[in-house]
This record gives C-alpha cells, sequence and structure tokens, in this order.
C-alpha cells in the first residue's frame, strides 16, 4: 500500500478513470482520501464493483456528551461507503453526489465497541440516478446501524 495521502484527486485525474478505478486508487492509497477521512479517522480498505468497506477505530475525540460515537459519524460512514460503491459503476467521465440517505441507528458505538465497518452495496445504477444500501457492524458481525442512498449521477 502506498502511503496515505489526504486530499483532492484533479479533474483530470477522476475524469480519466471509470468510477471503479477511482475508488480502487482510494482504498490503495494510490489516489488520496478526502480529508474528512483523515478528519474522522476512516480508511478505505476494499473496492470492488458495487461495493466498497470503509473501517474506523472509534476515539474519544468522536464522542458525543453522553460518551457515545456521534450520530453524524455514522451518517458519514454510511454516506461514504454507499456513495463509493455507486461510484464504483460508473464509466469513465461520470461522477455523482448523494441526493438524500436516510439511516437508522440499531446499537449504541462506544469506545468499547472497537473496530467498526461500513460496507456499502449498490442496489441499482441507471443513466441518472444510482441507490445503494449500507450497514455498520462491529468487529463480531452486528449490526450498529443500516441505511439507504440515491445518487444523482452526471457526466463530470
Amino acid at each position: 500500500m502506498a502511503t496515505r495521502t489526504y486530499g483532492t484527486a484533479s479533474t483530470e485525474q477522476q475524469r480519466g478513470m471509470s468510477g471503479l478505478e477511482f475508488v480502487q486508487g482510494l482504498a490503495s492509497g494510490a489516489l488520496p482520501l478526502n480529508t474528512m477521512a483523515r478528519t474522522l479517522g476512516y480508511e478505505v480498505v476494499e473496492a470492488e464493483s458495487g461495493r466498497v468497506a470503509i473501517t474506523l477505530e472509534p476515539t474519544d475525540a468522536l464522542l458525543d456528551p453522553w460518551g457515545t460515537v456521534h450520530g453524524g459519524l455514522t451518517a458519514t460512514l454510511l454516506d461514504s461507503c454507499m456513495g463509493l460503491a455507486i461510484q464504483s459503476m460508473l464509466d469513465k467521465g461520470t461522477g455523482s453526489t448523494t441526493l438524500e440517505f436516510k439511516i437508522s441507528l440499531v446499537r449504541p458505538i462506544t469506545l468499547e465497541t472497537g473496530p467498526i465497518r461500513a460496507e456499502g452495496t449498490i442496489l441499482n445504477v441507471g443513466r441518472r440516478v444510482g441507490t445503494a444500501d449500507g450497514r455498520v457492524t462491529d468487529a463480531k458481525g452486528r449490526l450498529l446501524a443500516h441505511g439507504t442512498t440515491t445518487c444523482l449521477i452526471f457526466p463530470s
């Protein structure tokens, strides 16, 4: 794996790759992860056509006033893995952006939860709209949260 960098790939780089090549570049470290990944501490660890996985080890920097991991973190992980799963299905010169997403928080995430994994899988990708679902689980495979997304697909 290449040394992890953060930032954004240039427009030329993005336009020159298929969505799968782009997402695999994020997972391998060949492309920089976004700066939100650095801020929150997550990694894109797997990328294949229609499926992307992200992992994170909760820290005390992510806690809400009640001592559980803030729900916004879970929302970010799900938005990211589901959106990237859709991106992995797109042709060269095509981009996507989230139109809406819904999540359900099933179990609290705490420091004792340990490493968590968010996995997004496509449901359908058409010419203009893509849909995906996602699951956040702990190391024992227990469901912590799940969600769905709808993304707009457009020429980049």
